[in-house]
């Protein structure tokens, strides 16, 4: 019996040993390829298409799939650019997340340390996407050739997911049960830091208002017109007024979409688009209903009518931790971000590019691995919706300057530069390591089930956005008028 016990171990340090060794010739081999999949960031970034027109960086995306044999689905909840790719059979079905959406007016060259847009109020990722959507597609055909190399069973999918950025591509993805086959989801985002999650985010609940009036001219018969305007008005100056009201982790920002068309003209059309966020979605509900008062006070107060279209709305992260812990363990192996004197240099320059870092972390910290982020951030994304129905993590790698401000310029020039690449690399390892480590041992899965059973328990999903909406194809389009 003892010896039996000794070549059971031996056994077992043997075949770690062997796991060992195969991850690092996958890593090497993933070296190899790290230029070609950092071409294709490079176009999604020259693409820089905004949410739900991502036309062409889905294609390129889905024909890197087909040709390394993945099996696509298209139009996922009869969206464009919405897909799915498979390879494999079996237990269990490992989903890697992608997104390729730019921001508007975030247009930049790339790897410079001054504003100077390609195209003057054009688009940009100044959120990363590009790296995004690259590094995980650069890590599902990884994982496949992994899977095929030694005749593993198990199932890895890559999800196209658009319009993250207020357009809500996840949410009418899962409406549509393209995830309910899925055993975990894995998740990165570009950063300015490598981290694990833990953390929760925002929920959110966003809507256009629309105010219509009567149009008059404004000198000679102003009494005859009701201002669309003034109704847009009263409600923001309601929401303003409401802000000391409101739990103080709640965030609420607006634009005018729409004010009129000439000073002389009373405004018969107005459109506000606006964002309410708190980190529990039954606290927000409440948020939300007083914002919409504020908007029929606004038409009841200057006789005009009003309409509300929910664009959009995502749920806050539900974490896991044994798949957080599986992440950790991985991003500890990658390691961090090592900067060229040329890329230092370019850090540097940047980093004075803005009056205020966006956290603590110095120059440097970028080669660092943080400890595993708690608590919540101050953004939303539709990772959340995922992340009540599978269990789901998320992690950073730094892709991005230590410092640098969300959605903007810099982040960009960022996005199209070395720095960027090589974050996106590492980011893709991790992936491709933590896939690998969920698809070999059954027990890392059934903990993470386990741990999504516990935190969902008591709890009911049920998505903010209206079950007769399709997805808002055109939300990123100017304000129609009657």
């Amino acid at each position: 019996m003892k010896l039996l016990k000794i070549l059971l171990a031996c056994l077992f340090i043997a075949t770690t040993l062997f796991a060992q060794d195969d991850r690092a010739e996958m890593l090497k081999k993933m070296d190899t390829h790290a230029a070609h999949y950092g071409d294709v960031s490079r176009q999604v970034w020259e693409f820089a298409e905004v949410g739900y027109k991502e036309t062409r960086s889905s294609a390129l995306l889905k024909q890197e799939l087909q040709a390394a044999g993945f099996t696509v689905h298209d139009r996922i909840a009869e969206i464009p650019t919405a897909f799915s790719a498979t390879w494999g059979s079996g237990k269990p079905v490992i989903s890697i997340l992608g997104e390729y959406d730019a921001l508007p007016g975030l247009s930049q060259q790339a790897a410079k340390d001054s504003r100077a847009p390609i195209v003057t109020g054009g688009s940009g990722h100044g959120c990363g996407h590009n790296l995004l959507g690259t590094a995980s597609l650069f890590a599902a055909i990884t994982v496949k050739e992994y899977l095929q190399e030694h005749k593993m069973s198990g199932t890895i999918k890559f999800f196209g997911t658009p319009a993250e950025e207020g357009g809500g591509g996840k949410v009418y993805m899962s409406r549509a049960g393209a995830f309910n086959d899925s055993d975990v989801v894995l998740a990165w985002h570009p950063g300015d830091s490598n981290a694990a999650h833990m953390e929760t985010s925002l929920a959110n609940i966003n809507a256009k208002f629309r105010f219509y009036g009567t149009p008059s001219h404004a000198a000679a018969a102003p009494d005859a017109g009701r201002s669309a305007l003034d109704a847009l008005m009263v409600m923001t100056y309601a929401v303003e007024m409401m802000r000391e009201h409101i739990p103080e982790t709640t965030r609420v920002h607006y634009i005018i979409t729409s004010g009129g068309a000439a000073p002389n003209i009373v405004p018969d059309f107005a459109e506000l688009y606006i964002y309410a966020r708190h980190p529990d979605m039954p606290t927000l509900d409440g948020i939300w209903a007083r914002i919409v008062k504020t908007a029929q006070a606004g038409a009841l107060a200057t006789e005009t009518r009003m309409e509300m279209e929910v664009v959009n709305s995502v749920y806050n992260i539900l974490p896991n931790l044994p798949l957080a812990q599986v992440v950790e363990k991985n991003l500890k192996r990658v390691g961090g971000i090592h900067y060229t004197p040329e890329e230092h240099a370019y850090a540097e320059a940047l980093r004075k590019t803005w009056e205020r870092a966006t956290g603590t972390l110095p120059l440097g910290s970028e080669t660092e691995i943080q400890p595993m982020a708690t608590g919540h951030t101050s953004g939303s994304t539709d990772v959340g919706d995922v992340s009540w129905i599978v269990p789901t993590t998320e992690f950073n790698t730094a892709t991005f300057v230590p410092g640098e401000p969300g959605h903007s310029w810099q982040n960009t020039s960022c996005a199209n530069s070395t720095i960027g690449r090589k974050g996106m690399v590492n980011a893709a390892k991790v992936l491709a390591l933590s896939a690998v480590d969920l698809l070999s041992d059954p027990k890392l899965v059934a903990a993470a089930r386990a741990d999504f059973e516990k935190r969902r328990a008591g709890n009911e999903y049920r998505s903010r956005v209206p079950a007769d909406h399709k997805a808002p194809l055109n939300y990123r389009d100017k304000p129609a008028q009657e």
